[in-house]
């Protein structure tokens, strides 16, 4: 709703004068505001929350001559010719509903960004394009740090929590930007057209935001829509391949799939502990060219290795050397809270991945270890773990069970790998952590990894996942002290 009322991206827009509407603060808000106001609109800004951080917000846009509405976020101001939205902000929202009614157009962020990238008539900076489920952040990292290794003027931006807004409007000039882009953020986007896209997993997540499966994989579809040179696609996981036969590109854009094992032509893969290039090179059907060692990639696990593999493929298909995919992987080093290794305590290692917060994601983080004490629970947003728990039984030493939703876990549990020891943590207190990590090294012996991967949301512990990976990172030092 909204997103379809978008007017032609090839037609310049002029916002002097015009009265836009800038739903929600917040990271992409506040730029927002900024932005347009400059270009001459008449800004307003609406916004659910009147908490401390918005009121800080909105004196700062107030002091540039911008109007916020604050604890008022549904009603569509007098007036409004078009709607910014941040893009966490629901389709169904009442705010949106009358703005389809006036026939006012409603843009994300991403939206204007591309309508502003070649504003001031410098050179648009391409855009590499990475979506889906699990692994975004990281893989347009590992793009990034590729891409500079060729020497590349480039940003990692979008979802990533750098502003594209602020990239594309700001005064550095990029070769080629690598964009991070969510489900909600491609659904207020309906125009980027980018030189390669990837979308690198499908599985079900934010659905009630999207409404159905079918409606979240249209979303991360779009990223495909007029791509250049490349669509990029897990050949594991065929919902990423069929976006790309539906997608709408430019003649002779090719899809290009990744996969852990030997690639066919027109797909990377691996060889003999080799990341192999059989896509980008002459006469793909006979040749192949090695780009790195899997021990190059940082940490080796196997979605790891997968999330190289897709942003190889982006910087490939823009002409960077295999030498540049080296080096840019061995540059790269992972943010906290992602498959880190903490430290080996008695002969066990202690694997901190607060940032599995799905099923997916911690599916994968499983999948990298061969004797797992799990540390595991939250709050499950609806999720369900049979078939999570009977993929990683074999793998299970032992589980201890912490936060709100702990008893889907237990349950699937006792259904699927009941020789498996359970320790259920009746707590949601945050020193739960403390005594959940010293539970698990009374479960382990040497050579096992007592993993971190909760598959569950934080909340109903902790301020976020950081905040949570950060307990069992202390909780860990004092296991060694």
């Amino acid at each position: 709703m909204g997103s379809g009322q978008v007017t032609d991206s090839s037609a310049p827009f002029d916002f002097r004068g015009k009265h836009v509407t800038v739903a929600g603060l917040g990271v992409s808000g506040v730029p927002a505001a900024k932005v347009l106001h400059g270009l001459g609109a008449r800004v307003t800004v609406v916004n659910d929350g009147d908490d401390e951080r918005a009121r800080t917000q909105a004196a700062e846009l107030e002091t540039l001559g911008v109007t916020v509405r604050l604890g008022d976020g549904a009603t569509l101001p007098e007036g409004t010719e078009l709607i910014v939205t941040a893009p966490g902000w629901k389709p169904d929202k009442p705010l949106f509903t009358a703005a389809h009614d006036a026939d006012v157009p409603v843009w994300g962020d991403v939206e204007l960004a591309w309508r502003l990238r070649d504003r001031d008539g410098r050179k648009a900076a391409p855009w590499l394009a990475v979506t889906g489920t699990n692994g975004k952040t990281t893989t347009v990292q590992m793009l990034a740090s590729i891409l500079r290794a060729a020497g590349l003027r480039t940003a990692a931006v979008g979802n990533i929590g750098v502003s594209l807004l602020d990239a594309v409007t700001g005064d550095e000039e990029y070769d080629v930007l690598a964009v991070e882009l969510s489900s909600y953020q491609l659904h207020w986007a309906p125009s980027p057209r980018a030189h390669s896209a990837a979308v690198l997993n499908l599985a079900p997540d934010h659905l009630d935001w999207h409404g159905s499966m079918e409606a979240y994989a249209a979303d991360k579809g779009r990223i495909y829509e007029g791509n250049r040179v490349a669509c990029v696609y897990n050949v594991a996981d065929k919902a990423t391949e069929d976006l790309v036969r539906a997608a709408d590109v430019e003649e002779g854009c090719r899809a290009v799939g990744f996969t852990l094992g030997s690639p066919a032509p027109s797909q990377l893969g691996v060889v003999e502990g080799l990341l192999v290039d059989r896509a980008f090179v002459e006469d793909r059907h006979r040749n192949a060219q090695e780009l790195a060692e899997v021990s190059d990639v940082n940490p080796p696990a196997p979605h790891n290795i997968a999330n190289a593999l897709a942003a190889a493929a982006l910087a490939r298909s823009f002409g960077v050397s295999a030498a540049a995919v080296r080096d840019g992987l061995r540059a790269f080093t992972p943010d906290a809270h992602r498959i880190a290794h903490v430290a080996d305590v008695d002969g066990v290692a202690y694997v901190d991945d607060s940032k599995a917060t799905n099923t997916h994601a911690t599916e994968a983080s499983l999948a990298a270890y061969e004797s797992i004490v799990w540390i595991a629970g939250g709050l499950a947003k609806g999720a369900t773990f049979d078939e999570l728990v009977a993929g990683a039984a074999k793998r299970l030493r032992g589980a201890v069970l912490i936060g709100a939703d702990r008893a889907l876990i237990r349950e699937a549990l006792a259904r699927h790998a009941p020789e498996v020891p359970v320790v259920d943590l009746d707590r949601t207190d945050t020193g739960a952590m403390l005594q959940a990590v010293q539970e698990a090294q009374r479960l382990a012996r040497p050579g096992d990894t007592v993993l971190l991967a909760p598959a569950c949301a934080s909340m109903d512990m902790f301020t976020n996942y950081n905040k949570r990976g950060d307990a069992f990172a202390q909780a860990v030092r004092e296991l060694g002290a």
